[in-house]
């Protein structure tokens, strides 16, 4: 008996090993399948090299934005000119995002990239020679923010419509999520290299490595293989395109929601970026090392977000994190404002850099899967008009309102603006998702292709019928 019951136990063994193994080759090849599915874009040749050279030239571009205010701050001292400064760079995509957008619709979106791409290089050069020669002076900073910023409301637009060419529609919400993982890792990389730099350095070395970078995107660009599409060529003016994409937005009640939304946190909540160096040096005693972790703080909230973002299969339910994102972006804005702890601070800007890229990336994926593809390039450049455009005029007000009533202060004002669009946000969506499930379907069954032309119409007629 006792023979029985030892090789009843030994069998109950071998049956839970075989168990917990099929368990663990169970949870492996769902590990395996949830990593192939967050990666899933970069089975496309083209989006490979997009990804890989776009990492080392944002990188580059982060070391720039961060070595760029440090450079304004210490020469001048002036919280107001730092906000100056980034007017001077962002008015520019307000001002000429529409016509990039025209030009994106119109035109080979990898040739407009490699020149733009190649303009951003000579400046980056230029201001690597003035910096590191000692001629640098601050009219020159504001000379090359505002030709930074011409090149960007042409490269911004093309760069969001030129997703879509690489990767098509079916893995176009990770191509978008993963694209936010790649700014983000740049983000995180860039500001901490630096740190190290200026403070060992100087400024200059930071902008001549943001020129050499450019060169890692230049070869991905060159060696693309894209399928030239066809364009509808109409007999229509420039300024005709571009009410069209506009008429679009104003139509379509749920693309104008995302856009308002993202324009307002864009004009209240994000210029706490502009008055980091304020916050390094005077209020947590970090100086040019703590400002480069500071920034790469946030961007590690963001980069979480992005992944998480990429290993979604659906649009469903990115409403409700467009919503939910941007009140807790607010709320961590204030609690980051009250913060007089370095370390703290830094935790903080965690979920600010999350909640940030969470409603930023939602809302540019609804909206990339609610346009067709003839208006694609228009409607990006609005969405990047009243995202990049409506920043010139938040540094413009932060760097006032912070000389008067303080960096924190108005860090704090700006998070309670953003709490107050969420909830109204909120408020509309339910009304908005009905419309938006009828568009993105129509979408899917037309493939977004320019055949939508009288949808849009009809749409455009539905969207009056709900006023």
């Amino acid at each position: 008996m006792r023979r029985d019951t030892f090789k009843t136990m030994q069998g109950e063994t071998k049956s839970s090993d075989a168990a917990a193994q099929a368990v663990e080759e169970r949870t492996e090849d769902d590990f395996s399948t949830s990593l192939s599915n967050t990666f899933r874009a970069l089975k496309h040749r083209n989006f490979q090299l997009f990804f890989f050279g776009q990492i080392i030239s944002l990188t580059g571009t982060w070391m720039q934005s961060v070595a760029q205010s440090w450079l304004v701050y210490r020469i001048t001292g002036s919280v107001a000119l730092l906000g100056l400064i980034g007017f001077a760079n962002q008015f520019p995509v307000f001002l000429l995002t529409a016509f990039g957008g025209a030009i994106a619709d119109k035109y080979d979106r990898r040739r407009i990239l490699m020149t733009t791409q190649t303009c951003s290089m000579i400046l980056a050069f230029t201001l690597a020679f003035l910096t590191l020669s000692g001629l640098v002076q601050v009219w020159h900073l504001f000379v090359i923010a505002s030709l930074s910023g011409i090149v960007n409301a042409f490269d911004i637009p093309t760069r969001q419509s030129f997703v879509v060419d690489m990767v098509g529609k079916s893995d176009l919400l990770n191509a978008i999520a993963l694209n936010s993982s790649m700014f983000n890792g740049a983000r995180i990389i860039g500001p901490a290299i630096a740190g190290i730099l200026v403070a060992a350095v100087g400024e200059g070395w930071c902008f001549l490595g943001n020129a050499v970078s450019y060169i890692a995107v230049l070869t991905g660009l060159a060696l693309m293989n894209i399928e030239p599409k066809e364009i509808a060529q109409t007999a229509a003016s420039a300024f005709e395109k571009i009410k069209e994409g506009f008429s679009f937005v104003a139509a379509t009640k749920p693309i104008r929601a995302l856009i308002l939304l993202l324009g307002l946190v864009s004009l209240m909540g994000m210029p706490y970026a502009v008055l980091m160096p304020i916050f390094a040096d005077q209020i947590l005693d970090g100086g040019v090392r703590g400002l480069g972790i500071l920034m790469g703080a946030s961007g590690s909230g963001a980069l979480v977000a992005a992944l998480v973002l990429a290993s979604r299969k659906s649009i469903k339910g990115l409403g409700s994190w467009v919503a939910i994102s941007s009140g807790v972006f607010g709320v961590f804005l204030i609690l980051f404002s009250l913060s007089r702890s370095f370390w703290l601070s830094a935790l903080l800007l965690v979920p600010v850099g999350f909640s940030m890229m969470m409603q930023m990336s939602s809302s540019n994926t609804l909206v990339q899967a609610m346009v067709p593809d003839e208006l694609r390039g228009r409607v990006m450049a609005v969405d990047s008009m009243m995202f990049m455009g409506m920043a010139p005029f938040g540094a413009l007000i932060a760097g006032s309102l912070a000389d008067v009533l303080g960096a924190p202060m108005t860090v704090a004002v700006g998070g309670a603006v953003c709490i107050f669009g969420s909830i109204f946000f909120g408020w509309r969506l339910p009304k908005l998702r009905p419309e938006a499930r009828r568009i993105i379907v129509a979408m899917q069954m037309t493939g977004g292709e320019p055949a939508s032309k009288a949808s849009f119409q009809e749409r455009s007629i539905t969207a009056k019928s709900f006023r």
